[in-house]
C-alpha cells in the first residue's frame, strides 16, 4: 500500500483529501505545518506528499527543497497545492523540487489522476534505485573476484609488491608475475580498454592464460607461446584476442622477463605507458623502459620489437596503469607522468613503505576523491 502525506494548514483541505485518497485505498498520513511534515517524511518515508504552497514558517516551496535534498526522501514525488498559475511561480515551484500541482481547491477527478501518474513515476525511480544498487553489488562483487586473482608479494634476490585499487565502474586492470625456471622471473601489467563487467571479464582471460601458460601462437595452433620471448607472447597474445571478436574490446600490456643470473631484463610493451628504472642510488638514474607497438587486439598480424635491459645496480622498476597518473586537477590540468616519476624518486627507503607512500601521493592528487579509472601498481625491486 502507498503512503502519501498531505501537509496543510487548513484543516478542512485535510480532511478532505485524506477521506478520499482513504477510499482510493491509500495510507494518508497528515501534517498541519510545514515543520510537522518534514518530521513525518523523515519518519515514514511516504511514496508521494501533497503539500500546500502557502504555509506560515516553513512554506511548500521549502518543504519540497529540504525534501529533494535529503537522500532518503529525494525519489518522493511531490504535487503542490497553488491557487497560483503564472508562469514565473510554476517555474520557480519546478526549480524548489515540486514534481507537479493540483489547483487549490482541488478537482476530485484531477487529483486521483496526478496522484495515479505520480505514484507510476515513483514505481519506476525506486525500481531504477533498486536495478542500480544490484549493478552496484555485482561490480563490487567482480571486483573483489579480480583482486582474489592478484599474485602475493615474493621476497629475494627479486622482491615484488603491488597494489590495485578500482574504480567505481570497474575496469580492465590485472598483473601477474611467476618463475619460469629457477633463475628466470616473468611479470607483466595488463589495462584493458573501456569499463564494467565485460572488460573485467577480458582481462581474467588473459590472466588465466598467462598463468597455465596455455596461450598458443593463435587460437588454432597447437603450439604453445615460448613465454621467455616478451616480443612473441605480445604476438601470440594480439593473435588470440583480436578485438573484432571480443566485442570492440582491446588492452594494452608490458611484458618482461628478468633472469637473475645474468641481470638482463628483456622486455615488450604494445601501447602501455613506459615502465620507470630506478636506481637504488643517492643520485638515482631512470630509465623509461618501452618498445614501440600497438595495444593488443587493434590489428592482426603485427610484428612486436623486444629489448634488453642491464640491471648493474640496486634498481627499482615499477609497472603501472594510466590511471595512476592521468587524474584531472580542479583547474582543467593532469597530474601527469612527470609528477608519478617524481613521486618513485621520494619515496622512502624502508621498502614495506614505498607502495604506501606513492598510493598516498596518487590519492591526494585526487583530492580522494574516487578514482575514474583503476589503479594498478607494480614494484619490481632488484638486488644485484
Amino acid at each position: 500500500m502507498f503512503r502519501i502525506l498531505i501537509i496543510d494548514d487548513d484543516p478542512t483541505i485535510r480532511l478532505t483529501l485524506q477521506k478520499f485518497l482513504r477510499s482510493e485505498g491509500y495510507d494518508v498520513v497528515l501534517a498541519k505545518d510545514g515543520q510537522e511534515g518534514l518530521d513525518k517524511a523523515k519518519e515514514l518515508q511516504p511514496s508521494l506528499i501533497i503539500c500546500d504552497w502557502m504555509m506560515p514558517i516553513i512554506d511548500g516551496l521549502e518543504v519540497c527543497r529540504r525534501i529533494k535534498s535529503s537522500i532518503e526522501l529525494a525519489n518522493t514525488y511531490i504535487i503542490l497545492l497553488t491557487a497560483r498559475d503564472q508562469e514565473g511561480d510554476l517555474v520557480k515551484g519546478l526549480e524548489m523540487g515540486a514534481d507537479d500541482f493540483l489547483g487549490k481547491p482541488p478537482r476530485i477527478n484531477e487529483l486521483r489522476a496526478r496522484v495515479r501518474a505520480g505514484l507510476r513515476l515513483y514505481q519506476v525511480t525506486q525500481e531504477l534505485q533498486r536495478q542500480k544498487q544490484l549493478i552496484e553489488q555485482e561490480l563490487s562483487q567482480a571486483s573483489e573476484y579480480v583482486r582474489s586473482l592478484l599474485p602475493e608479494p615474493i621476497k629475494g634476490n627479486v622482491s615484488i609488491q603491488s597494489s590495485f585499487l578500482p574504480s567505481t565502474q570497474l575496469g580492465g586492470d590485472s598483473f601477474d608475475y611467476f618463475w619460469l625456471d629457477q633463475d628466470r622471473l616473468a611479470f607483466y601489467l595488463l589495462d584493458v580498454s573501456g569499463h564494467g563487467i565485460g572488460s573485467a571479464l577480458l582481462s581474467v582471460s588473459v590472466l588465466n592464460l598467462m598463468r597455465t601458460r596455455s596461450l598458443r601462437q593463435s587460437g588454432t595452433s597447437q603450439y604453445t607461446t615460448n613465454f621467455y620471448k616478451p616480443s612473441e607472447v605480445l604476438r601470440d597474445l594480439n593473435n588470440t584476442f583480436q578485438m573484432s571478436v571480443h566485442n570492440e574490446m582491446y588492452f594494452t600490456i608490458w611484458y618482461g622477463v628478468y633472469d637473475q643470473r645474468t641481470h638482463q631484463l628483456v622486455y615488450s610493451s604494445g601501447g602501455h605507458p613506459p615502465a620507470v628504472l630506478i636506481s637504488n642510488q643517492e643520485i638515482p638514474k631512470i630509465k623509461l623502459l618501452k618498445t614501440a607497438g600497438l595495444p593488443i587486439g587493434m590489428i592482426s598480424d603485427v610484428t612486436y620489437q623486444e629489448q634488453v635491459c642491464e640491471i648493474d645496480t640496486d634498481s627499482r622498476l615499477y609497472l603501472f596503469s594510466d590511471g595512476v597518473y592521468e587524474i584531472s586537477q580542479d583547474d582543467g590540468s593532469i597530474w601527469g607522468f612527470n609528477a608519478l616519476i617524481d613521486t618513485f624518486i621520494r619515496t622512502p627507503s624502508d621498502r614495506l613503505s614505498r607502495i604506501e607512500h606513492i598510493l598516498a601521493c596518487v590519492k591526494d592528487a585526487a583530492n580522494n576523491q574516487p578514482f575514474e579509472d583503476d589503479l594498478s601498481l607494480l614494484e619490481v625491486e632488484f638486488h644485484i
